[in-house]
């Protein structure tokens, strides 16, 4: 997943994700998508809104945005 290299390279990990915008081009796929997203976050849920649209760049059929947040523990 591109995702995770791109958060990886800037010292972030899929756990740092509090938000997620999903663009799909057909919502009959939803369920598909949504098996995978929940492989990838597993137990992690962050926020999510889910849309249709009429049509991604490069013919895609999906993209996710991600917004991640390092959380800093109060010693």
């Amino acid at each position: 997943m591109n995702l995770q290299n791109v958060l990886s390279e800037t010292g972030f990990t899929l756990e740092d994700v509090v938000k997620t915008s999903v663009f799909m081009t057909n919502l009959d796929h939803f369920g598909q998508m949504n098996d995978g997203y929940c492989h990838y976050f597993g137990n992690h849920h962050p926020a999510r809104t889910t849309v249709q649209v009429a049509k991604l760049p490069r013919s895609a059929e999906i993209e996710i945005e991600l917004v991640a947040i390092k959380r800093q523990l109060n010693q």
